[in-house]
C-alpha cells in the first residue's frame, strides 16, 4: 500500500490557531515534509514546532520552492520535490507537507498535490485559518455581511481594472509593487486597512493607505471595504 501525502495547513502565524487535526496528523506521522532549502528555517516550521515540539525529532524533508519567473525552471524543481515525496510513500509511509496558511490558497502545495495525483498517489488537504480571515479579526473587520461579494485578488498591480465591483477587496501578493497598489486603492474611494506578518511577533497593523509603507513585507495583505455613507 503506498502512503498518502497529506497538504496541511498551519494556519497564518499563530500556534494557537493551528487546527487539532493538523496536530494529531503530525504526531501520528513520522515524514514531516516543509517548504525551503533547510527544514527548521521555515515559518510553517516554526509555527508548528511552538504546538508540537516533537516536530524536530521527525525526518524532515525539505522541498525546494524557488520564487522565480523562469518557468520551466519552476516546473523542473516541482518535479523533483514531487519525486522526492514519492520515494516516501512507494514505502508506504504517509508525508505530511506543512504550509502556511491554507493549502487550498494560492499554496505551493498544489503544484506539487497535481503531480503526485498525475502519478496516482492519494492526497488530502487538511484546512486551516487563511491569511485574509485573520487579519480580518485582526483589525476586528467583518470581511463581508448579508450579501456583499467578497473579492480576493492577487497582485492587483498586474491589472489596469478599478476596484469598483461591489463588496469587499482582499488583496494579496503584491508587497513588491506597494506604491503601485496604494495609487490604485487612493482612486478606489474606500475605506482601507492592512496587515503585515499577521499574528507573528513581527505583525503590523496600518489603518489607511497613507500609513501603509511602500517597503511592506510579502506577507501583506490589504483589505479594502465598500464605503456606505
Amino acid at each position: 500500500m503506498k502512503g498518502i501525502a497529506y497538504g496541511v495547513g498551519v494556519g497564518p502565524g499563530d500556534p494557537e490557531l493551528m487546527s487539532l487535526k493538523a496536530v494529531r496528523l503530525i504526531r501520528e506521522n513520522d515524514v514531516i515534509a516543509v517548504p525551503g532549502k533547510i527544514a527548521i528555517e521555515a515559518v510553517a516550521y516554526r509555527i508548528a514546532a511552538a504546538v508540537v515540539p516533537e516536530l524536530a525529532e521527525k525526518e524532515l524533508v525539505p522541498i525546494y520552492m524557488p520564487m522565480v519567473k523562469d518557468r520551466a525552471r519552476i516546473e523542473t524543481e516541482h518535479e523533483k520535490g514531487a519525486k522526492l515525496l514519492e520515494r516516501y510513500l512507494d514505502q508506504g509511509k504517509n508525508v505530511v507537507y506543512l504550509t502556511l496558511g491554507d493549502p487550498t490558497v494560492y499554496c505551493t502545495f498544489s503544484y506539487l498535490q497535481h503531480i503526485l495525483e498525475r502519478d496516482g498517489y492519494r492526497v488530502e488537504l487538511v484546512p486551516a485559518v487563511p491569511s485574509f480571515c485573520a487579519a480580518a479579526a485582526r483589525l476586528n473587520l467583518p470581511l463581508a455581511e448579508w450579501d456583499e461579494p467578497l473579492h480576493i485578488v492577487p497582485a492587483v498591480h498586474k491589472t489596469s481594472e478599478p476596484l469598483n465591483q461591489p463588496g469587499t477587496y482582499v488583496l494579496m501578493k503584491s508587497a513588491s509593487h506597494m506604491a503601485e497598489v496604494k495609487a490604485l486603492l487612493k482612486n478606489s474611494g474606500r475605506d482601507v486597512q492592512a496587515v503585515e506578518n499577521c499574528s507573528m511577533e513581527t505583525e503590523r497593523v496600518y489603518r489607511s493607505v497613507e500609513e501603509i509603507p511602500d517597503d511592506a513585507g510579502y506577507f501583506s495583505l490589504i483589505i479594502a471595504k465598500e464605503r456606505h455613507d
